[in-house]
């Protein structure tokens, strides 16, 4: 992890302020966040849930989206994002896929409590064994005739 620099807070700032933005604005929740790579902002989003009638629009999600776009790759080693709120699992196990070096967040689950914004219900519910999960996670494990499509997949060249 870096150390902070005099960026980061400008950073930050941009994405309240873009989640800010989305308050008043949109009329909607209040998250934003911006991707940086090599002290330059490559994308900044702010939650689009609503507008686009899709629960994964989260505010880090569109950016990781708009950052691999501008980017040309999925890789997004090196970036750091910043984020007004607490990273919720999927936001945060997508930003680790995308290999985002580093997180900062403005506001705690704390500080969302309150305001029924706080991503804990999810880390909690992932953390209980799979029998005890509110939602079953279940093997089905169905294989189609011929070659297998895991071994199908790593025959064909790999992204990368």
């Amino acid at each position: 992890m870096s150390a902070l620099n005099p960026t980061d807070e400008k950073y930050m700032l941009d994405a309240i302020r873009a989640a800010m933005g989305n308050v008043r604005e949109r009329k909607t929740w209040p998250f934003g966040a911006v991707i940086v790579r090599d002290g330059k902002a490559i994308a900044t989003a702010v939650n689009e849930v609503d507008a686009l009638c899709d629960p994964s629009a989260h505010a880090e999600m569109q950016a990781v989206r708009q950052a691999a776009k501008a980017l040309g790759s999925t890789d997004l080693s090196g970036c750091t994002v910043y984020a007004s709120g607490y990273p919720c699992p999927m936001c945060l196990t997508a930003m680790y896929l995308a290999g985002v070096r580093e997180v900062f967040y403005a506001y705690s689950n704390e500080d969302g409590a309150e305001y029924d914004l706080s991503a804990e219900r999810g880390y909690l519910e992932i953390a209980r064994p799979l029998a005890q999960r509110q939602m079953p996670l279940r093997a089905l494990r169905v294989r189609d005739e011929g070659e297998d499509l895991y071994a199908a997949w790593a025959r064909v060249e790999q992204p990368g």
